[in-house]
Parts: structure tokens; C-alpha cells; sequence
């Protein structure tokens, strides 16, 4: 799970990757939490690896927008 803040509630990196891929953007804090599922050794499952690298792909191409 992710802390999505102080206070507030954990989300799942499964459920974060579903809102960003309904939409057509990613907040910045929503990026920072791939960011991080990625680079640190949490226990993510290999489809959500899959999932978040998809992401980071639609942003490189310019299929979803980084928003601040």
C-alpha cells in the first residue's frame, strides 16, 4: 500500500494505476507514488509493474498529461 498523505487513507498502486489510466492525466503526487512503488523494493506484483511502466510510457509519448 501507499500513503497517500498525511491523514488521509492508503491506496493500492493497482488502484492509483486505474485512475490514471481511466483519465487522461496524472497529478504529480499520483507520479511520485508510481515513482516510488517503482524504484523502492516494495512488494508490487509484476502486473502492476507492467501497469505503471505503461503509464510512464503514455506520458512520454504524450498520451496523458502531467498536471501540477
Amino acid at each position: 500500500m501507499v500513503r497517500t498523505g498525511q491523514g488521509k487513507s492508503n491506496v493500492t498502486i493497482h488502484q492509483v494505476v486505474e485512475r490514471v489510466l481511466a483519465g487522461e492525466k496524472i497529478t504529480a503526487q499520483e507520479h511520485l507514488q508510481l515513482t516510488s512503488a517503482i524504484l523502492s523494493d516494495s512488494q508490487i506484483t509484476d502486473e502492476d509493474r507492467r501497469q505503471i511502466n505503461r503509464i510512464f510510457e503514455n506520458i512520454q509519448m504524450g498520451r496523458l498529461k502531467l498536471v501540477y
